[in-house]
């Protein structure tokens, strides 16, 4: 891995949190992910399983994690399974974790090798009364491949039809959405190497330059900080470009008097960052622009206030719409008719501004939280309000990471990343 080892202590308090929610007498698996194909002998570079991650700090293939709080022998409790290493895969592959290694990594003192999973997991079933499955139920999910995972809960249901089944998902969605500082350190070190990759194309980008340069540049500024690259898919939209919301060609000529729209962004130990920014091609904003950059930072700044503990996902939205209203009202792109006539289901606003103004950040860009219920001090969020006025070819949309405060509003992670329209002309211009 490219990024420095993360302190173990921060698995150990993970999983004990976990194993506090678990009921009498149960055993949760973890799986990692699998290498997927391309083609031939091809494969996606490896991406570990969030979860797996989270409870181990495993970065690894091949991997299971075994929780069981109750089991009869202290050794027992927590498990490490991993793929057995050897001077081949070492000469092939490289460096896979040992048994040392990886309690250094996890906290975890017992590791098998994986070839040793289903005999000990069948001693765990004579003792447990219920199994705990890991299904992915976050609200965004839509998952067409058969994973890893799904294939152990699968082989398992066949196997062990006399248990209980519960389920982890939920659990991990409410403790994976509150941070402990050391993850909130993790994602201010992705924010850090964004900021980073900001700073680079400020003095980079102007007339002709293309889209996919401008992601040449940040690529290059992330993997140099010890990044693996962009948190997501980075989204480079110029003019009217600018108005598809999930624009990711990326291979457009930026004009002279045109907007770039930045959704960019770096990870750092498979945390994410995720930043939007608006700039002038030229290095300078017309007056039209401005006007609709500042109504856009205003509602972000507004919005900010209002992520508090407490505050409930849905209200939140309704009160940002407020907001945009008025903004959208004085940039004369709806009129008061507009309002009273709206569609309650889809008001007015929307029709510049459709999507939403935050969600849950942390090891996956659009991370575990339950949204009907209440948020929490050190949830992490995104607030990213947009107006997006094709008839004019531009779209403004801006992004923050911020972090919720007990008390006084939120701690922006991206306080020092340039915002104000004329810092960013004066940077482009220096």
């Amino acid at each position: 891995m490219k990024y420095h080892q993360i302190n173990s202590g921060l698995f150990v308090k993970n999983r004990r949190k976990f194993m506090a929610e678990m009921k009498p007498n149960s055993v949760a698996v973890f799986n990692s992910n699998d290498i997927y194909p391309v083609s031939a002998d091809s494969t996606l570079p490896f991406a570990q399983h969030r979860d797996i991650f989270y409870l181990s700090g495993v970065d690894q293939e091949e991997s299971v994690l075994l929780l069981f709080p109750d089991a009869p022998y202290e050794h027992q409790r927590e498990i490490l399974f991993l793929r057995e290493t050897n001077d081949h895969i070492a000469v092939w592959e490289g460096e896979k974790l040992t048994k040392e290694r990886a309690f250094q990594v996890s906290g975890i003192r017992t590791v098998y090798w994986l070839q040793d999973f289903h005999k000990v997991l069948n001693e765990m079933m004579t003792y447990a009364d219920t199994m705990y499955i890991n299904t992915n139920e976050h609200y965004r999910a839509s998952v067409e491949t058969e994973t890893r995972e799904a294939r152990f809960v699968k082989w398992w249901k066949e196997r062990y039809p006399a248990h209980n089944v519960a389920k982890s998902n939920p659990i991990l969605q409410r403790l994976r959405s509150v941070k402990e500082s050391e993850e909130i350190d993790l994602i201010q070190h992705a924010c850090d190497i964004t900021e980073k990759g900001f700073r680079r194309l400020l003095g980079f980008v102007k007339p002709n330059v293309t889209e996919y340069e401008i992601e040449a540049e940040l690529a290059h500024e992330f993997i140099r900080n010890r990044s693996k690259g962009f948190a997501y898919t980075p989204i480079i939209a110029s003019g009217n470009n600018a108005n598809v919301l999930h624009y990711i060609e990326n291979n457009q000529q930026c004009k002279d008097g045109d907007l770039i729209l930045l959704d960019v962004a770096a990870e750092y130990a498979n945390y994410s960052s995720d930043m939007t920014r608006t700039i002038p091609v030229s290095g300078r904003f017309t007056d039209r622009q401005k006007a609709v950059y500042n109504a856009v930072l205003k509602v972000k700044n507004e919005a900010t206030k209002m992520l508090t503990p407490g505050t409930l996902w849905k209200q939140y939205h309704v009160e940002v719409g407020k907001i945009m209203t008025s903004e959208l009202l004085g940039l004369g792109l709806i009129d008061k008719a507009d309002v009273q006539n709206e569609n309650p289901e889809w008001p007015a606003y929307k029709k510049y501004f459709m999507h939403g103004t935050s969600h849950h950040l942390g090891l996956d860009t659009h991370d575990y939280g339950l949204l009907h219920e209440p948020m929490k001090a050190n949830m992490v969020f995104t607030v990213e309000p947009g107006i997006y006025i094709p008839a004019e070819k531009f779209g403004i949309r801006l992004e923050d990471n911020v972090v919720i405060q007990e008390k006084g509003e939120p701690f922006n992670l991206m306080r020092n990343i340039p915002i104000e329209a004329d810092e960013i002309e004066t940077l482009m211009n220096s």
